[in-house]
């Protein structure tokens, strides 16, 4: 199947040959004709599988198919994050490029003002993160009245951080007459039941995102929690890596663990949702750019973060299932350049561990650092459970270690196999494309 065979507008076919998009993916090619037959759809899809052309296609098509209201916005996203908001919209420009549909995002962290104002001026699309929609329904500044089309991204995401209620709200004030597409990684009860009340006979759509690319070599780092922070800056010395993505389990240890990687001078910046929006764009693009080589980062990073010169993601912490480890690591190895995932485990990690290698279907390489000293003593006062002794771990020899930071006596496969030890710096990308577009 190609793209043409879908017989998308003339306009969107020309911005799909100039994105040099090929092939659809599993989701796409499932989607896209549902999608263009008007049906409402239920989506099980992960980061990665082109979710979202999936959706946007479909709605630019329709969008161009009828009559324009002048004033009336016509297609609604619901997006959990503001960063996921921005790939949309980005991928909205991109795809509308040769087409006059306009569309703006919505959400909190930065002024209603310049918001009041594209919504003012008329947009098509909305693209929105529920609370801050919800300022602007409540101020007047936004009407729904004319939505034929709601798009709801990543509701699993929008449950666990409490949406739900704000998602209800939304969806009160629009026509009962439109049509509707709920994508999630997982349906829990609860969404289970907004599906059931909000979809008129959907159509089910299951894609699971598969194995991490084939690019991407994965390691753990068995160590005690209080030698952490000494480990991950051996790794750093002992590796050339120009890109690197960290991700920690909470916000405040972002910060610390940034701080702590400054002091060893390396450009460092952090994104998590403490952040104000414009501190978290100067984050993205400054990463992007190659002005800081290392971005530490919460789970707000792991999904919709699309930067194809990321040559390493480390787990400073682990994530707490399977499927997040995916999501983090699916980071690096893009666009055919080798990744590695490292992450770092304490022995209380053994349960997780297990179950991302039944993900991954294999097991996945130990590796000891040579000249590190595992045996050092926790400060005193240090918790209890930070001054366990380090338990050696077994080294996988059928998955050898792999880099320069490779374990002692290991062997550089890599190398061998032709691969380059150097990672390649990727060409900056162009800085963010203003929130409202028209063309």
């Amino acid at each position: 199947m190609n793209f043409i065979d879908f017989k998308l507008d003339a306009r969107l076919e020309r911005a799909i040959e100039a994105a040099e998009y090929a092939t659809p993916t599993p989701i796409q090619a499932s989607t896209i004709p549902l999608g263009l037959a008007g049906r409402d759809i239920i989506g099980t899809a992960q980061t990665g599988t082109g979710k979202t052309a999936a959706f946007v296609l479909p709605m630019l098509h329709r969008l161009l198919q009828q009559p324009a209201r002048w004033g009336k916005t016509r297609a609604l996203i619901l997006t959990p994050t503001r960063e996921l908001a921005e790939q949309i919209h980005s991928m909205i420009q991109q795809l509308g490029k040769w087409t006059s549909i306009r569309s703006a995002t919505i959400y909190g962290g930065v002024g209603m003002l310049p918001q009041e104002r594209a919504l003012r001026t008329g947009v098509e699309v909305l693209v929105a993160c529920p609370g801050r929609l919800l300022d602007h329904l409540g101020r007047g500044t936004a009407k729904l009245d004319g939505i034929d089309l709601l798009v709801v991204d990543e509701a699993d995401r929008m449950l666990d951080m409490g949406f739900l209620p704000a998602v209800r709200r939304i969806l009160s004030q629009l026509p009962r007459e439109r049509q509707t597409m709920l994508f999630s990684a997982t349906f829990a009860p609860e969404l289970e039941t907004l599906a059931a009340q909000t979809l008129r006979n959907p159509e089910r759509v299951n894609v699971s995102l598969g194995a991490p690319p084939k690019t991407v070599a994965h390691a753990l780092y068995p160590v005690p929690q209080h030698l952490k922070t000494p480990l991950l800056l051996q790794l750093l010395r002992e590796t050339d890596a120009r890109s690197i993505l960290i991700f920690t389990r909470t916000k405040h240890r972002a910060n610390r663990v940034a701080e702590q990687i400054e002091r060893a001078n390396y450009s460092t910046s952090v994104l998590h949702s403490n952040k104000s929006q414009n501190q978290r764009q100067l984050a993205l693009d400054g990463f992007r750019s190659g002005k800081f080589q290392i971005l530490v980062a919460t789970d707000i990073a792991a999904r919709g973060l699309d930067i194809a010169t990321v040559s390493h993601v480390i787990n400073y912490d682990i994530p707490d299932t399977a499927d997040a480890y995916i999501h983090r690591i699916g980071r690096t190895g893009r666009a055919e350049r080798d990744g590695d995932a490292l992450t770092l485990v304490a022995a209380e990690d053994a349960p997780i561990v297990r179950d991302i290698e039944r993900a991954l279907k294999q097991p996945i390489t130990r590796r000891k650092l040579a000249d590190f000293d595992y045996n050092a003593p926790a400060p005193p006062n240090a918790p209890a459970s930070m001054r366990a002794p380090y338990m050696p771990q077994r080294v996988n020899e059928q998955h050898p270690s792999r880099g320069r930071y490779a374990a002692q006596g290991a062997s550089n496969p890599r190398n061998a196999a032709g691969r380059r030890p150097t990672l390649p710096q990727g060409a900056p990308r162009p800085r963010q494309q203003p929130k409202v577009s028209g063309r």
